[in-house]
Protein backbone atom coordinates (compact mmCIF):
# COMPACT_ATOMS: atom_id res chain seq x y z
CA UNK A 1 0.00 0.00 0.00
CA UNK A 2 1.15 3.57 -0.87
CA UNK A 3 0.18 6.40 0.05
CA UNK A 4 0.20 9.96 -2.60
CA UNK A 5 -0.37 13.03 -0.71
CA UNK A 6 -1.44 16.32 -2.85
CA UNK A 7 -0.52 19.56 -1.23
CA UNK A 8 -0.05 23.18 -2.08
CA UNK A 9 1.70 25.88 0.07
CA UNK A 10 -2.02 28.12 -0.62
CA UNK A 11 -5.59 27.75 -1.37
CA UNK A 12 -6.89 27.76 -4.59
CA UNK A 13 -3.61 26.44 -6.64
CA UNK A 14 -6.08 23.29 -7.77
CA UNK A 15 -4.62 20.76 -6.31
CA UNK A 16 -8.48 19.15 -6.06
CA UNK A 17 -9.20 19.41 -9.71
CA UNK A 18 -5.45 17.47 -10.11
CA UNK A 19 -6.44 14.62 -7.37
CA UNK A 20 -9.94 14.69 -9.81
CA UNK A 21 -7.90 14.07 -12.51
CA UNK A 22 -6.01 11.10 -11.12
CA UNK A 23 -9.13 9.55 -9.58
CA UNK A 24 -9.97 8.98 -13.09
CA UNK A 25 -6.84 7.34 -14.09
CA UNK A 26 -5.71 5.56 -10.95
CA UNK A 27 -7.14 1.45 -10.55
CA UNK A 28 -7.17 0.01 -7.52
CA UNK A 29 -6.81 3.26 -5.33
CA UNK A 30 -8.87 4.56 -2.30
CA UNK A 31 -9.70 8.15 -2.30
CA UNK A 32 -8.95 10.48 1.02
CA UNK A 33 -9.91 14.03 1.08
CA UNK A 34 -7.93 15.09 4.45
CA UNK A 35 -8.79 18.89 3.81
CA UNK A 36 -11.33 18.84 6.57
CA UNK A 37 -11.97 22.36 6.47
CA UNK A 38 -13.28 23.10 3.67
CA UNK A 39 -13.39 19.52 1.85
CA UNK A 40 -14.82 19.90 -1.27
CA UNK A 41 -13.23 17.02 -3.57
CA UNK A 42 -17.10 15.29 -2.96
CA UNK A 43 -18.28 18.09 -5.63
CA UNK A 44 -16.75 16.36 -8.05
CA UNK A 45 -17.06 12.53 -7.11
CA UNK A 46 -20.61 12.64 -6.27
CA UNK A 47 -20.24 10.23 -3.53
CA UNK A 48 -22.96 7.71 -2.45
CA UNK A 49 -22.82 7.40 1.47
CA UNK A 50 -22.41 4.33 2.86
CA UNK A 51 -21.60 5.03 6.32
CA UNK A 52 -21.55 8.62 8.40
CA UNK A 53 -19.69 8.63 11.89
CA UNK A 54 -19.34 11.70 14.62
CA UNK A 55 -16.13 12.90 15.27
CA UNK A 56 -15.36 14.12 18.72
CA UNK A 57 -12.37 15.89 19.78
CA UNK A 58 -11.32 18.17 22.24
CA UNK A 59 -13.66 18.70 25.70
CA UNK A 60 -16.24 21.01 26.84
CA UNK A 61 -16.55 22.10 30.16
CA UNK A 62 -20.09 22.45 31.80
CA UNK A 63 -20.51 23.81 35.37
CA UNK A 64 -23.42 22.11 37.55
CA UNK A 65 -24.78 24.86 39.32
CA UNK A 66 -26.46 22.55 42.21
CA UNK A 67 -22.87 21.37 42.89
CA UNK A 68 -21.25 24.52 42.43
CA UNK A 69 -20.49 26.47 45.94
CA UNK A 70 -19.42 29.84 44.38
CA UNK A 71 -15.77 29.44 45.73
CA UNK A 72 -14.54 31.25 42.58
CA UNK A 73 -11.55 29.34 41.80
CA UNK A 74 -12.34 28.51 38.23
CA UNK A 75 -12.83 32.47 37.78
CA UNK A 76 -9.30 32.66 39.25
CA UNK A 77 -7.44 29.40 36.86
CA UNK A 78 -9.44 29.91 34.15
CA UNK A 79 -6.51 31.70 31.83
CA UNK A 80 -9.25 32.95 28.54
CA UNK A 81 -12.06 34.58 30.43
CA UNK A 82 -14.31 31.95 29.68
CA UNK A 83 -16.42 31.62 32.70
CA UNK A 84 -18.59 34.50 33.61
CA UNK A 85 -19.20 35.68 37.14
CA UNK A 86 -22.43 33.92 37.75
CA UNK A 87 -20.08 30.62 36.75
CA UNK A 88 -21.79 29.67 33.48
CA UNK A 89 -19.05 28.88 30.92
CA UNK A 90 -19.20 29.92 27.26
CA UNK A 91 -18.54 27.57 24.95
CA UNK A 92 -17.50 29.53 22.58
CA UNK A 93 -14.58 30.85 24.54
CA UNK A 94 -13.66 27.69 26.80
CA UNK A 95 -10.53 26.52 24.98
CA UNK A 96 -10.86 23.07 26.43
CA UNK A 97 -7.91 23.22 28.70
CA UNK A 98 -9.45 21.34 31.84
CA UNK A 99 -7.90 22.84 34.72
CA UNK A 100 -11.50 24.16 35.99
CA UNK A 101 -12.89 20.89 36.29
CA UNK A 102 -9.26 19.29 37.49
CA UNK A 103 -8.95 21.48 40.36
CA UNK A 104 -12.75 22.33 41.29
CA UNK A 105 -13.12 21.40 45.02
CA UNK A 106 -16.60 20.14 44.60
CA UNK A 107 -16.17 18.13 41.21
CA UNK A 108 -18.97 20.16 39.81
CA UNK A 109 -17.48 20.38 36.72
CA UNK A 110 -18.29 18.22 33.64
CA UNK A 111 -15.99 18.04 31.19
CA UNK A 112 -17.54 15.57 28.27
CA UNK A 113 -16.23 15.27 24.72
CA UNK A 114 -17.48 17.17 21.86
CA UNK A 115 -18.66 16.21 18.47
CA UNK A 116 -16.09 18.46 16.03
CA UNK A 117 -17.36 16.95 12.59
CA UNK A 118 -18.42 14.16 10.89
CA UNK A 119 -17.07 11.28 8.72
CA UNK A 120 -17.66 9.36 5.97
CA UNK A 121 -17.06 6.66 4.14
CA UNK A 122 -18.50 6.74 0.63
CA UNK A 123 -18.28 4.87 -2.91
CA UNK A 124 -17.80 6.87 -6.14
CA UNK A 125 -17.93 5.69 -9.93
CA UNK A 126 -13.86 6.22 -9.23
CA UNK A 127 -13.76 3.70 -6.08
CA UNK A 128 -13.56 4.03 -1.90
CA UNK A 129 -13.75 7.68 -0.50
CA UNK A 130 -13.13 8.58 2.77
CA UNK A 131 -14.02 12.09 3.66
CA UNK A 132 -14.90 14.15 6.79
CA UNK A 133 -16.49 17.78 7.22
CA UNK A 134 -15.13 19.85 10.66
CA UNK A 135 -18.43 21.96 12.34
CA UNK A 136 -18.40 25.74 11.70
CA UNK A 137 -15.57 27.17 14.22
CA UNK A 138 -14.41 23.76 15.59
CA UNK A 139 -10.47 23.01 16.01
CA UNK A 140 -8.97 19.74 16.59
CA UNK A 141 -8.76 19.66 12.32
CA UNK A 142 -5.17 17.64 12.70
CA UNK A 143 -6.88 15.17 14.72
CA UNK A 144 -9.80 14.71 12.35
CA UNK A 145 -7.39 14.51 9.38
CA UNK A 146 -5.22 11.68 11.22
CA UNK A 147 -8.26 10.26 11.90
CA UNK A 148 -9.64 9.97 8.11
CA UNK A 149 -6.18 9.05 6.76
CA UNK A 150 -6.36 6.04 8.39
CA UNK A 151 -9.38 5.24 7.88
CA UNK A 152 -8.46 5.31 3.96
CA UNK A 153 -5.73 2.96 4.95
CA UNK A 154 -8.45 0.26 6.47
CA UNK A 155 -10.29 0.59 3.72
CA UNK A 156 -7.40 -0.14 1.16
CA UNK A 157 -6.64 -3.05 3.87
CA UNK A 158 -9.54 -4.54 3.68
CA UNK A 159 -10.52 -4.03 0.14
CA UNK A 160 -6.97 -5.44 -0.74
CA UNK A 161 -5.98 -2.39 -2.88
CA UNK A 162 -2.64 -0.67 -3.98
CA UNK A 163 -2.65 3.31 -3.64
CA UNK A 164 -4.41 5.90 -1.35
CA UNK A 165 -4.91 9.34 -3.11
CA UNK A 166 -4.70 12.06 -0.61
CA UNK A 167 -5.97 15.44 -1.51
CA UNK A 168 -4.21 17.55 1.30
CA UNK A 169 -4.81 20.89 3.18
CA UNK A 170 -3.03 23.92 2.21
CA UNK A 171 -0.48 26.08 4.41
CA UNK A 172 2.16 24.27 6.54
CA UNK A 173 -0.19 23.95 9.74
CA UNK A 174 -1.50 21.47 11.92
CA UNK A 175 -3.69 19.74 9.37
CA UNK A 176 -0.47 19.61 6.88
CA UNK A 177 1.37 18.21 9.34
CA UNK A 178 -1.11 15.63 9.89
CA UNK A 179 -1.50 14.43 6.51
CA UNK A 180 1.86 13.99 4.87
CA UNK A 181 3.71 12.07 8.20
CA UNK A 182 4.07 8.43 7.09
CA UNK A 183 3.08 9.28 3.24
CA UNK A 184 5.19 7.52 0.48
CA UNK A 185 5.11 11.09 -1.74
CA UNK A 186 4.60 14.74 -2.16
CA UNK A 187 3.10 16.16 -4.44
CA UNK A 188 3.26 20.09 -4.25
CA UNK A 189 1.05 22.20 -6.61
CA UNK A 190 2.19 25.60 -7.06
CA UNK A 191 1.17 28.49 -9.14
CA UNK A 192 3.81 31.10 -10.98
CA UNK A 193 3.04 34.02 -8.68
CA UNK A 194 5.30 35.76 -5.70
CA UNK A 195 3.45 34.45 -3.52
CA UNK A 196 2.99 31.10 -4.69
CA UNK A 197 6.96 30.71 -4.92
CA UNK A 198 7.46 31.48 -1.23
CA UNK A 199 4.53 29.31 0.07
CA UNK A 200 6.26 26.55 -1.86
CA UNK A 201 9.92 26.90 -0.12
CA UNK A 202 7.76 26.62 3.45
CA UNK A 203 5.51 23.48 2.65
CA UNK A 204 9.21 22.14 0.98
CA UNK A 205 10.97 23.04 4.00
CA UNK A 206 8.01 21.24 5.90
CA UNK A 207 8.15 17.70 3.71
CA UNK A 208 12.20 17.79 3.92
CA UNK A 209 11.61 18.08 8.20
CA UNK A 210 9.54 15.15 7.76
CA UNK A 211 11.84 13.58 5.09
CA UNK A 212 8.98 12.73 2.37
CA UNK A 213 9.74 12.61 -0.84
CA UNK A 214 8.81 15.27 -3.00
CA UNK A 215 7.60 16.16 -6.21
CA UNK A 216 6.51 19.54 -7.72
CA UNK A 217 4.10 20.43 -10.43
CA UNK A 218 3.12 23.59 -11.98
CA UNK A 219 -0.73 24.57 -12.77
CA UNK A 220 -1.45 27.85 -14.91
CA UNK A 221 2.17 27.43 -15.85
CA UNK A 222 1.34 30.20 -18.77
CA UNK A 223 0.04 32.85 -16.89
CA UNK A 224 3.61 34.36 -15.42
CA UNK A 225 6.65 33.38 -17.60
CA UNK A 226 9.11 34.54 -14.97
CA UNK A 227 7.79 32.87 -12.27
CA UNK A 228 7.78 29.64 -13.73
CA UNK A 229 10.92 30.20 -14.79
CA UNK A 230 12.28 31.21 -11.06
CA UNK A 231 10.42 28.21 -9.98
CA UNK A 232 12.05 25.57 -12.28
CA UNK A 233 15.80 27.15 -11.16
CA UNK A 234 14.48 26.94 -7.35
CA UNK A 235 13.72 23.32 -8.07
CA UNK A 236 17.01 22.30 -9.89
CA UNK A 237 18.78 24.29 -6.86
CA UNK A 238 17.08 22.19 -4.26
CA UNK A 239 17.15 19.22 -6.10
CA UNK A 240 13.87 18.62 -6.67
CA UNK A 241 11.94 17.28 -9.78
CA UNK A 242 9.41 18.91 -11.68
CA UNK A 243 6.91 16.16 -12.81
CA UNK A 244 5.21 18.58 -15.13
CA UNK A 245 3.13 21.70 -15.92
CA UNK A 246 -0.50 22.35 -16.62
CA UNK A 247 -1.20 25.77 -18.78
CA UNK A 248 -4.12 27.89 -17.53
CA UNK A 249 -7.55 26.35 -18.73
CA UNK A 250 -11.08 27.62 -18.25
CA UNK A 251 -11.84 24.24 -18.86
CA UNK A 252 -11.32 23.12 -15.19
CA UNK A 253 -13.84 25.23 -14.20
CA UNK A 254 -16.05 23.98 -16.38
CA UNK A 255 -15.35 20.54 -15.66
CA UNK A 256 -15.99 21.94 -11.64
CA UNK A 257 -19.36 22.78 -12.37
CA UNK A 258 -20.23 19.57 -14.03
CA UNK A 259 -19.09 17.49 -11.87
CA UNK A 260 -16.66 15.53 -13.35
CA UNK A 261 -12.55 15.85 -13.70
CA UNK A 262 -10.35 16.98 -16.53
CA UNK A 263 -10.08 13.78 -17.82
CA UNK A 264 -13.83 13.04 -18.24
CA UNK A 265 -14.68 16.74 -19.24
CA UNK A 266 -12.60 17.47 -22.18
CA UNK A 267 -9.86 14.27 -22.26
CA UNK A 268 -8.08 15.21 -25.62
CA UNK A 269 -7.41 18.84 -24.13
CA UNK A 270 -3.46 19.69 -23.56
CA UNK A 271 -4.87 20.17 -19.72
CA UNK A 272 -6.02 16.59 -19.52
CA UNK A 273 -2.88 15.47 -21.58
CA UNK A 274 -0.54 17.51 -18.85
CA UNK A 275 -2.33 15.19 -15.70
CA UNK A 276 -1.72 12.39 -17.55
CA UNK A 277 1.63 12.96 -17.76
CA UNK A 278 1.95 13.88 -14.45
CA UNK A 279 0.37 10.78 -13.28
CA UNK A 280 2.71 8.70 -15.16
CA UNK A 281 5.36 10.32 -13.45
CA UNK A 282 3.78 9.96 -9.94
CA UNK A 283 2.59 6.36 -10.86
CA UNK A 284 5.92 5.29 -11.72
CA UNK A 285 7.66 6.28 -8.77
CA UNK A 286 5.34 4.84 -6.55
CA UNK A 287 5.49 1.87 -8.63
CA UNK A 288 1.92 1.18 -8.42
Amino acid sequence: MKELVVISGKGGTGKTSIVAGFASLAKDAVLCDADVDAADLYLILKPNVLKEEDFKGGHEAKIDLEKCSECGLCLELCKFSAISEDFVIDPFECEGCGVCYYFCPEEAIDFKEKVCGKWFLSETRFGPFVHARLNIAEENSGKLVAHVRQKAKEVCEEKKLKLIITDGPPGIGCPVIASIGGADLILVVVEPTVSGIHDMERVIDLANHFKVPTMVCINKSDLNLEMTKKIKEFLKEKNIKLVGEIPFSKEFVYAMVNEKSIIEHDPNSSSAESIRKIWKEVRDFLMV
